[in-house]
Formats: C-alpha cells, sequence, structure tokens
C-alpha cells in the first residue's frame, strides 16, 4: 500500500466509517478504510460478525442490527486495513499508520476522521482500585469474548449506556446488587423544556424507558440522586458507599463500574491543529465542522461521535454525508444532485438528533464526579491528583499543556485521555474563568506507541504522491 493516492482515507470501521465507506464506493470514489480493530463494527457493533446468537440475543436488536451494515461494508469495494494504529495524522492527508509491525503511509485527496467516543473520565475516591473499571470496558469484554465480571456488582453513574449494560448483563444471567444512579428526578425538572422537540425522536426514548422497565422488573436496586461516591478497599474495591435518599449506604462490591457518558475522540484533529469550541451541553471539546462534516483543515472531514456525541444512527447519516461531500468536491457530482442526494440523509439526521439535546440534561455528570477534592488522582498514568493541579494554578500554571511541564500530567501512555477534560475543568474552576479559556493538551506524535526500528520501516511517498 506505499506510495498510492487515494480519493477518500477513512480513519475507523465503525457505524460512521463504514457507512461513508458504503456511499463513497457507490459513487465510484477510491476508498481506503483503516480500523484498530480485527474486524469492522466500531465499538458500538464490536465482534458483531463473529458474535454467536446467544451473545447477539444478550446484547440486543440494536447490536444485531450491525451485522448487516458490517456485511455490506466488507462487500463494498473499499480497501479494508484492519489491525492498522495511526500513529500520526498531516494536514497534507498523509496518514501513517501501524500494521504487521511496519509502518505505512497512504496519501489521501480526502480523510475522514470517524474515530467514535471514549468514555468521559469519572474520578471519585476510589476510582484507581483494583476491581473499579468503566462500564464501557465492561462492554467491551462483554463483546469481544464474552466474558462477565465475577463476585458482586455494581454499576454506578448516569447515561444510557450504564442501563444498558445493566439489561445485557441480567440477560447474561450476571447478578447485579445496585444500579447507583447520580441522576434523578431534578435533572428531568431542569430538562423539561427539551421534552416535545424530543418528541422527534420518540423511538430513542422508548428504549430507553425499555431498558429502565426491564431493570424495575428484574427487582433490581435502583439509587437516584446518588452523590459524594467513595469506593472503598485497601488492595481491592470491596464495597460502594455514597449519599442517596437522605440516608448513606454501603453496597458491597468486588467490581465496581463507572460511566457518566462518552465524549468525543478528538486526539487526532487536536494534533492536526484544527479549531474545536467547548460544548457546555456535552461538557466537551468538539472539532468545528461545516454541515457536511469538514473541518477548519481542508479535505479534512469529521462524522460520528468524533465529532459530536449523537449515537450510532446519526453517525451512519454523518458518514454518508460527509463521502457526498467528498464526491462533491472531486467533481463527479454537481451541486444540485449533491443536494438532491443529501435530502433524506438531512430528513432522517434532523430525527435521530431530535432527542440528543433532552439526554444531554437529563445525564449532565455532576460536578463533584468531574472536578473532584484534592485527594483524589486525577492523572492515574502519573498519579498526580486533583490538589496538585491546583497547586499549580496558584504557582502559575494556566492551561493543561503546562500541567506537563509543572508536574507531567497528561504525559503517561494514553496522551490524556482519561485526565484531559478534568484537568481543563479543575483549572478552570481554580481559575474562575470558562473551560474555553483554559483550552486543551498540545497533542502531537506519535498518537500511539512506534519503535525507532517500525519507522524506519516506513517509506516515503514520492514526490508524485505528494
Amino acid at each position: 500500500m506505499n506510495n498510492q493516492t487515494v480519493d477518500l482515507i477513512v480513519i475507523g470501521a465503525g457505524p460512521a466509517g463504514m457507512s461513508a465507506a458504503l456511499e463513497a464506493t457507490r459513487q465510484g470514489l477510491s476508498v481506503v478504510v483503516l480500523d484498530e480493530q480485527p474486524g469492522p463494527g466500531g465499538q458500538i457493533y464490536r465482534n458483531v460478525l463473529q458474535a454467536d446468537p446467544r451473545s447477539r440475543s444478550v446484547l440486543g436488536e440494536d447490536y444485531e442490527a450491525g451485522a448487516g451494515l458490517a456485511a455490506a461494508f466488507l462487500q463494498c469495494g473499499a480497501r479494508y486495513l484492519a489491525n492498522a494504529a495511526i500513529w500520526q495524522v498531516t494536514p497534507q492527508r498523509q496518514v501513517h499508520y501501524l500494521i504487521d509491525g511496519r509502518a505505512e503511509v497512504l496519501q489521501g485527496r480526502h480523510v475522514l476522521i470517524a474515530t467514535g467516543a471514549f468514555e468521559r473520565p469519572m474520578p471519585i475516591p476510589g476510582w484507581t482500585l483494583p476491581g473499579v473499571m468503566t462500564a464501557g470496558a465492561g462492554q467491551i469484554l462483554l463483546k469481544s469474548a464474552a466474558l462477565v465480571p465475577g463476585g458482586p456488582v455494581v454499576l454506578a453513574g448516569c447515561g444510557p449506556l450504564l442501563y444498558l449494560l445493566a439489561v445485557q448483563y441480567l440477560r447474561a444471567g450476571i447478578t447485579l446488587e445496585a444500579l447507583v444512579d447520580t441522576s434523578g428526578r431534578g435533572d428531568l425538572a431542569r430538562a423539561w423544556r427539551k421534552v416535545p422537540r424530543a418528541l422527534r425522536g420518540w423511538r430513542e426514548l422508548l428504549k430507553g424507558l425499555g431498558l429502565l422497565a426491564e431493570l424495575k422488573r428484574a427487582g433490581i436496586r435502583h439509587f437516584r440522586d446518588a452523590r459524594n461516591l467513595l469506593v472503598e478497599g485497601q488492595a481491592q474495591a470491596h464495597s460502594l458507599s455514597f449519599d442517596s435518599n437522605g440516608c448513606r449506604w454501603n453496597i458491597p462490591a468486588t467490581r465496581v463500574l463507572l460511566h457518566q457518558g462518552v465524549v468525543p475522540n478528538t486526539q487526532i484533529s487536536w494534533s492536526l491543529r484544527a479549531e474545536h469550541d467547548w460544548n457546555e451541553q456535552q461538557l466537551c471539546w468538539i472539532t468545528r465542522r461545516n454541515r457536511w462534516g469538514e473541518t477548519s483543515l481542508p479535505g479534512i472531514f469529521i462524522a460520528g461521535d468524533s465529532g459530536a456525541i449523537g449515537g450510532a444512527q446519526v453517525a451512519q447519516l454523518e458518514g454518508r454525508l460527509a463521502a457526498l461531500a467528498v464526491v462533491a468536491k472531486l467533481g463527479n457530482i454537481d451541486a444540485q444532485q449533491l443536494q438532491q442526494l443529501a435530502k433524506p440523509y438531512r430528513k432522517a439526521l434532523r430525527r435521530q438528533r431530535a432527542a440528543r439535546p433532552l439526554i444531554d440534561a437529563l445525564y449532565r455528570p455532576q460536578q463533584q464526579n468531574r472536578i473532584p477534592a484534592n485527594e483524589v488522582i486525577v492523572c492515574r498514568c502519573e498519579e498526580v491528583s486533583a490538589g496538585a493541579i491546583r497547586h499549580y494554578v496558584e504557582l502559575g500554571c494556566l492551561g493543561p499543556n503546562q500541567t506537563k511541564a509543572f508536574g507531567r500530567c497528561g504525559m503517561g501512555p494514553c496522551q490524556g485521555r482519561l485526565c484531559g477534560l478534568s484537568v481543563t475543568e479543575i483549572i478552570a474552576e481554580h481559575r474562575q474563568v470558562p473551560a474555553a479559556e483554559v483550552g486543551y493538551y498540545r497533542i502531537r506524535s506519535p498518537l500511539k506507541p512506534i519503535t525507532l526500528g517500525q519507522l524506519a520501516t516506513e517509506k516515503p511517498l514520492t514526490q508524485e504522491h505528494l
């Protein structure tokens, strides 16, 4: 694959990436799709083509629906490179990646970033103890290897994925000690203005109500408005303590799964120095895009949850629209044809996005679970506490990137993925300024580890491909 220029390079084979490849190849473009996983599907449809009937029944109809999309993608004519780790993307649309132990580079006329989301950090006391993991990690184990946790299990936090995983565990025969929900009736009261618009997305709302009903029928203890969460234990988590309904509760658990929503994976767009904005509704950074998904860098697009959290159906539609925009830029269709082809996707997109403002308001993470007390570790890689970050601010630190110089915060293997948003908000709170003024880490290549030996295997692009 060295020294090849293609019309469209797609990074990520989730719902957005697969849909973009389907649309682009249908319109006659040459497409290469690179993905870290061994099979297509992304996180939401992880391992969907290999899942047996039992696993599909446990994971639900929405998961099983991804099999058709993945199968169609594999037949669409796009060149699909699995197990490819992207370590650098340049503004000139060169994509550098590792595959089979060697480094390769592709030149694209256009690039679509469809890397999805990762879980928002939930730095509460005890979150670094063995036995504590994210709900997303639990779901990955369930989808990729049919592994389920042993021992007493508690799920804590907020958001649709928490309820979905709880139901999936029930179907798999796992006994849940409790669902500890940090959202409550007060969140619904504050979000009531968004209900009428959200009714356009009634199908998604019904799915959420169905999950809650299934948990209720199973008799799972469901605590609401939980505050002051604390995972207790010394060498291992043994319980979760919290306040709810005017009482202090302590639920025994050797497995505590935390979740308070997902946020866009913006590592590549930050490394490209694309323009970003702080989204106060989703409490995260989003890459600035036009209505077709194109960023501030010409020819570089973003679709799906890596742009803003919207879910699998929104991701598929955004992937289609971005692909059509690329087709038009290459001159394969004119402006009128572009609008005509995009019209049904636009209509469906409005419907799919309708419930998102309500969901964002209902499951807004609590401040104490985003901006922790001084003793709580924030940067797990370098063991930097929230108190240390506040001390850096008092010494003159203005933003996350400077915390690297003050105490190596964000310089570990995860490159800020687990701590970046927390650091932004801690500094903003202590400086008493908006998060948008504080900024984010300056992400640099390599985005993934690469050895000098691997780097030496990369053959440079020739002049005709630049």
